[in-house]
């Protein structure tokens, strides 16, 4: 037996491939140790579609007695309750003791629900998975299995690998949506509520949530296409349109996909979905708009997501500054990489297209509308992946122009400054990685809560894009002022949240107060999650006069204060909020700083001190 684990972080859920488990590792016979008490219900549990295993924890949660398995065991197995009660799982079975004793244990001792996901491979292939919740109740942990063998399983859907989440990470912020059904339950993507634009139902899994939305003069179609792809058609591709429950029309690309068995027998079906509804964005705002304006007023920087779509694209504004086109006329074509000088990098882009490559990062030179006269030097990473029957792409495209410039100046001057810019545009590239991370954590925290998410990662990115835009126009990273940094995310604040909320921000800070890059980073990502907690909990009556403010302080030569304040409603319990995720967040942050932070309790609303270190001893090796 091999064992390979994967941590499946969008979904939650550890994935464990077992390959070739031979009969001697997954059932031994062996003496009875202990006698079982009757399990209430049993009859009534035999009736149940999952598998429901008791094990009673021993030895402090390092071995399980077997109380009782599920039927599927016995089934395939071909044994009996009598023979595997009242022994310990490591004997009976140690090829699963090994696989799940760490889970196990872990249950035992935090109570806490466990997801996991077990695929059993045989031959090089799946031969059927399982989606088990792993529960501690009554003194004892449960299993609670969902068993499903591989015929008419549409693998790319299930067993998506390392693309799985960059997948639903496209879908979560697009109009792109997919599903699969098998015997007759549906499972939908993230992207499909963004196209239909509401929130999942536990009955969605019942039936086709948007072919119910299909208008009445497309029903006709919709009845065709099934009736095919139910008799011999596997693939059918067609536009159809929808009315959401709010009355929006809109046009949906539909790729639908039949399997059959050698006897012709369907087995199951999935299906990909595009709204390409010219007019949707005017009459309501898409989740991709909320992550492309994160990047406004970034010229230097642009996110790129499907760029190697020519049909489905979608680019920040930053990438028509740097090409100098209008956005409002522009036409993505594959002619676009007539511009780059560089031959090697078109051809690596063109395998991109084809897909006989997945990643390109390289810098190259762009003629802007093919003129050498007026050419720009961008760095550019571009990543592609395949999600069912579709490729996907995402990048960014950073202008390096002046930085390209100022880097030979500071080669011919200083060797050592050459090196510290590459370094420290390098660790803000990376800054843009731990958005995902943030958004991971959210997604699970605010699942129910979008527009948090939404708030919160638009302030993060126009901090970072603050950032970014700076260190091109400076030549010293250990000396920055901070007023100006300070000054740029009130305005990005007012701009995405101020005129909105209605809440005023305010902030003074030392003219002479100067930090190195290390210190100004981690400080803004603090600023914005103070911001969004306060503004999450602090204002529940918009019609207040609400306002934020800042102080930031020299206290002496080598530390600073940061007091932050707002009007609002208080906190009742200060305990509570060291459950919430933004604490955590603003923990980890402050110890990133060298900080230390407090909570003040002095007057209306609430406040927080942050005391941090001027210097830092400095990181960028050289």
């Amino acid at each position: 037996m091999r064992i390979e684990r994967t941590y499946r972080q969008l979904e939650d859920t550890e994935e464990v491939h077992i390959y070739d488990i031979t009969e001697e590792e997954l059932f031994r016979e062996v003496p009875q140790e202990y006698d079982m008490f009757y399990t209430p219900f049993e009859k009534t549990l035999n009736y149940l579609n999952n598998d429901l295993d008791i094990l009673v924890p021993i030895d402090e949660g390092n071995d399980f007695i077997i109380h009782r398995l599920g039927l599927n065991a016995f089934t395939k197995r071909k044994i009996n309750q009598n023979e595997i009660s009242g022994r310990l799982l490591s004997k009976v079975s140690p090829g699963f003791y090994q696989v799940l004793k760490d889970t196990l244990k872990e249950v035992y001792e935090t109570h806490e629900t466990k997801q996991m996901r077990f695929n059993y491979h045989f031959d090089g292939k799946l031969a059927r998975f399982s989606n088990v919740k792993v529960v501690y109740d009554m003194e004892k942990i449960i299993l609670i299995s969902e068993n499903r063998d591989n015929r008419g399983t549409n693998l790319s859907m299930i067993d998506d690998g390392k693309y799985g989440e960059k997948a639903n990470l496209i879908e979560y912020f697009s109009q792109t949506g997919s599903y699969y059904k098998i015997n007759d339950r549906y499972s939908w993507t993230q992207g499909v509520y963004n196209i239909i634009n509401r929130a999942r139902e536990p009955n969605d899994e019942y039936y086709n949530i948007i072919f119910d939305l299909v208008i009445a003069e497309d029903k006709p179609l919709v009845k065709k296409l099934l009736n095919e792809l139910d008799h011999g058609r596997a693939h059918y591709e067609t536009i159809i349109r929808i009315k959401t429950h709010e009355g929006i029309l809109k046009y949906i690309e539909a790729n639908l996909y039949s399997k059959f068995d050698e006897e012709g027998h369907l087995l199951s079906r999935y299906g990909m979905f595009k709204d390409v509804s010219t007019d949707s964005t005017r009459k309501m705002t898409r989740p991709v708009d909320f992550l492309l304006r994160g990047f406004d007023n970034s010229k230097k920087l642009a996110l790129l997501i499907d760029p190697l779509s020519i049909k489905h694209y979608e680019f920040s504004e930053g990438f028509f500054y740097i090409v100098e086109e209008n956005p409002e006329t522009y036409r993505h074509s594959i002619k676009i990489i007539d511009n780059i000088v560089e031959e090697s990098i078109k051809e690596k882009i063109m395998q991109l297209v084809r897909g006989e490559r997945d990643e390109l990062i390289d810098r190259l030179t762009y003629n802007v509308h093919g003129d050498e006269n007026n050419q720009k030097i961008a760095e550019i990473y571009i990543e592609r992946f395949e999600y069912g029957e579709t490729a996907h792409s995402i990048g960014f495209l950073t202008d390096v122009t002046e930085e390209r410039r100022k880097q030979q100046e500071l080669i011919e001057a200083n060797e050592h400054k050459t090196i510290l810019i590459k370094e420290v545009h390098h660790r803000i590239k990376n800054n843009l990685q731990v958005l995902n991370s943030f958004l991971n954590l959210e997604k699970r925290a605010y699942k129910n809560q979008p527009d948090v998410i939404i708030d919160h990662m638009q302030s993060r990115l126009s901090s970072l894009a603050i950032l970014h835009e700076k260190t091109y126009n400076t030549s010293d990273f250990k000396n920055i002022n901070l007023k100006e940094y300070i000054v740029d995310q009130d305005a990005q604040l007012r701009s995405l949240i101020g005129m909105r909320d209605g809440i005023i921000f305010e902030s003074e800070v030392d003219s002479d107060l100067n930090l190195s890059i290390d210190i100004i980073t981690p400080l803004l990502l603090i600023i914005d999650e103070l911001t969004m907690n306060a503004i999450k909990h602090a204002f529940p009556d918009k019609t207040t006069s609400n306002k934020i403010s800042k102080k930031i302080t020299k206290l002496d030569d080598d530390t600073a204060e940061l007091i932050f304040q707002d009007n609002g409603v208080g906190i009742d319990d200060p305990s509570s909020i060291t459950k919430n995720l933004g604490c955590v967040i603003i923990k980890n942050l402050t110890k990133q700083l060298d900080g230390k932070i407090e909570l003040l309790q002095n007057g209306q609303g609430t406040g927080y001190r942050l005391t941090f270190p001027i210097i830092m001893e400095h990181t960028i090796e050289v």
